[in-house]
């Protein structure tokens, strides 16, 4: 599997993403610019990463502005013809702007920028120590959207304490149903608010983030 990390102006774990495919994952990372368009040396089987940021220093809306770029369009083609794509952090909030995920990104519930290491778990899986770094990160949909997650296991990861509970005290920002990242019903696009690439190196003593990428199948 090969992976395109889109550069957007604001992008700042664009370097830190492509470091952790590189040599902690050992894949092969194309550096993509937002203003070009071409994805042809992608296959279906590669990934797309959007990775976090301040995407236009964050203008009107997180997201709002880079789901426009050139590259966004051909990214959303190539979604849409089955090929993968991750959102991380504000990549997650590009991907729910730009309408391949659903739900929006609102204001962490306690107003304030968050940057620590958080709990997040798949289903019955076990507790994943991973870093946050973001002010608006919290998860937001109508019921109807978020029971259609629910119904189609679309809910990929949520918020939880050190022993994998799921509970209001783990929830760092406010997130809706503790929600910490979904898929699409398609499962080829994956968005999440957690940083993976920041928990990937044993030179960092935590190496949850491979794991990550294990359950999404971008290992």
């Amino acid at each position: 599997m090969k992976f395109g990390v889109v550069v957007f102006p604001g992008s700042n774990c664009d370097r830190d993403m492509q470091d952790a495919l590189q040599n902690d994952l050992g894949k092969e990372v194309i550096m993509l610019w937002h203003k070009d368009k071409d994805l042809s040396m992608f296959t279906t089987e590669d990934c797309i990463i959007l990775p976090g940021g301040f995407s236009y220093g964050d203008y009107l809306r997180c997201g709002a502005i880079a789901r426009f770029s050139p590259m966004m369009q051909s990214v959303i083609e190539f979604a849409n013809k089955g090929g993968k794509v991750l959102g991380v952090c504000n990549g997650f909030q590009i991907l729910c702007e730009s309408g391949l995920l659903p739900g929006v990104l609102l204001q962490n519930a306690n107003q304030q920028f968050i940057c620590k290491n958080v709990f997040i778990k798949n289903v019955d899986g076990p507790a994943l120590k991973i870093p946050i770094a973001h002010g608006e990160g919290r998860y937001h949909a109508d019921e109807a959207t978020l029971d259609d997650l629910e119904k189609n296991d679309q809910v990929i990861f949520r918020y939880c304490d050190e022993k994998g509970h799921i509970n209001a005290t783990a929830n760092p920002n406010g997130a809706i149903r503790g929600i910490a990242g979904i898929r699409n019903k398609q499962n080829n696009v994956f968005g999440m608010m957690p940083h993976p690439e920041r928990a990937s190196s044993t030179e960092m003593s935590n190496i949850d983030g491979r794991k990550v990428f294990e359950i999404l199948g971008l290992n």
